[in-house]
This record gives C-alpha cells, structure tokens and sequence, in this order.
C-alpha cells in the first residue's frame, strides 16, 4: 500500500503546524513533538533538514525556535518531500523507484503503465497541493 514515510508525515505536520500561527511566533520541535505526539528525535532532524533546505528558519539561543522561511501559499507537498527524502516525487511501484532492470517481470507486466499512471496523478496533486490549503 502506498504510505508517505514518517519523515515526510512529521515534516508536514510541523510545517502546517508553523504556517497556521503568526509569522513572528517561534516553534520549538519540543513543543511540536507533545502537541501531535510525534518522536522527538525523529522531529528533529526532519527539522534540521528542513532548516537546511530552506523551508523553514531555525532560531538558535533560549528564546529559539523555528518559523516558516517561504509562503505557505505556494510551499508544495512534493517540495516538502523533495526536501525530506531527496527525490522529487512519490513511486508506488518498483520498477518506477529503481531502474527496470532490478524488476525480473518488467518486460512482461501488464499493471505497469496503468499504475504509471496513477502514480503521475498522485505527484500532480502533490505538485499542486500546497501547505495553506492544508490549513
């Protein structure tokens, strides 16, 4: 079944976390991690990551958290993902996430291109959804 990892989910959790509150209001990862009952540890370094690509600003020092570095408004899901996992759409099947030659029927299977398909729709909305209309 197709599933977004955890990274992708809590990256999208704390982003529309942040773009629903006033710009100037900082976000710990602690206080995002107990309000949505996420991992911590894995928030974090989805936050750093995030920091690092630009999404959002990380504020150092007692009073530090992070805010959104990009308009919510046009900041889309396949970016956050392309952000988080380093590749800029969704594969529901393998021989599309890898290379033909790791899948042994590929010369013969029937499903392939209609998933295709499917899987070209699913990243259009993800290319086309952005983070305000997820607030």
């Amino acid at each position: 079944m197709f599933q977004l990892s955890k990274r992708v989910e809590y990256a999208l959790i704390a982003i529309r976390h942040i773009a629903m509150q006033p710009n100037s209001r900082m976000h710990t990862t602690k206080e995002i991690a107990e309000k949505y009952q996420i991992s911590y540890q894995l928030l974090a370094k989805v936050m750093q990551r995030m920091a690092k690509k630009g999404y959002v600003v990380a504020h150092h020092g007692v009073n530090g958290g992070y805010t959104i570095a990009r308009d919510a408004n046009t900041l889309t899901i396949s970016s956050i993902i392309q952000a988080v996992e380093g590749k800029p759409n969704v594969t529901i099947i393998q021989c599309e996430a890898e290379t033909p030659e790791n899948c042994i029927i590929h010369g013969t299977c029937t499903i392939k291109n209609p998933l295709v398909k499917l899987q070209d729709n699913i990243n259009k909305v993800f290319d086309q959804l952005t983070i305000m209309e997820m607030v």
